[in-house]
């Protein structure tokens, strides 16, 4: 999602948040514990969240790294143990392990995913909170009629998408698939950005790809079609880790940030990181203070 606004000045920030933190239990190759991200906003405020908890559990070397990059990237940081954990999503992390897979609602990618992911990985307990692709219209064209995809994929024909650059090689064929969605053109954008969002405004585009936590949304009086066929996976937050790296303590105190994340909450975070302009550090230290995640 993805939200890279204030993301550079963050990136000053964190890069020197490093610090031992007070306390015990074993962690890392050395005993430290490597907390990475990928180049989104939402996941740097997890990553301190995550960092923030293991202090909490009495971690004794944390440290968030800067944006990692890709998937790829940080699977094979994992591997290494360069990393120790990561925030992920559940639908995206299966299907890089199993590309063969169709699960869709939440309890089933989060079954499958913990019996694909490879050997010397280990996911931890999801959260409730999801950030998902979402298909959102203007009010005018939700009202005359299109509510759901089964009633976009009657007009895809006479209606312009705009999305992230996959879009054609991850949703094309599918949603011709499953709603007979062929649309009159699909245009790059950005990933759920503000260049969907201008486009989606000004009328360039009549249908974005956008993401479930995204203040954007209702901002704007944008409308969530409803995935009445379940194309879009479930995406729950979880932590994905490179096993041996934490203490049964130091993993508990993960499953408890997974149990009191929400969709709504974070939904709010991104709007304090990206609206509000606060520090994720801040963000991260209020969370843990809301959810009585703090010693």
């Amino acid at each position: 999602m993805k939200r890279l606004g204030l993301l550079a000045a963050a990136l000053v920030l964190v890069a020197g948040c490093g610090n031992p933190l007070a306390g015990g239990g074993e962690g890392g190759s050395n005993g430290d514990i490597i907390i990475g991200a990928s180049d989104v906003g939402e996941s740097l405020l997890l990553a301190q969240i995550y960092a923030g908890a293991l202090k909490n559990a009495g971690a004794t070397n944390v440290t968030v790294r800067p944006p990692v990059g890709s998937r790829e990237v940080v699977v094979k940081a994992l591997q290494d143990k360069s990393l120790s954990v990561v925030p992920d999503y559940s639908g995206n992390l299966l299907r890089y392990f199993d590309k063969e897979t169709s699960a869709t609602t939440s309890q089933d990618v989060y079954a499958q995913l913990r019996q694909k992911v490879p050997a010397g990985f280990e996911v931890l307990d999801q959260a409730p909170a999801e950030d998902k692709d979402l298909l959102v219209v203007g009010a005018q064209l939700a009202s005359s009629g299109i509510k759901t995809f089964s009633d976009l994929g009657k007009r895809c024909g006479e209606l312009v998408f705009g999305g992230p650059g996959q879009w054609s090689s991850r949703w094309k064929d599918q949603i011709k698939k499953l709603y007979g969605c062929e649309f009159k053109e699909i245009r790059t954008t950005d990933t759920g950005g503000p260049v969907t969002v201008a486009a989606l405004k000004s009328g360039d585009v009549q249908v974005a790809d956008l993401f479930s936590t995204s203040s954007t949304i209702q901002a704007n009086g944008f409308v969530p079609l409803v995935d009445d066929k379940n194309m879009f996976p479930a995406q729950n937050i979880v932590p994905l880790v490179a096993k041996g790296t934490l203490s049964e303590q130091e993993a508990a105190a993960l499953n408890r940030v997974s149990a009191a994340l929400t969709t709504e909450q974070l939904t709010r975070l991104n709007v304090e990181f990206t609206e509000e302009k606060r520090n994720p550090l801040d963000i991260a230290e209020d969370f843990l203070a809301r959810n009585n995640l703090k010693t």
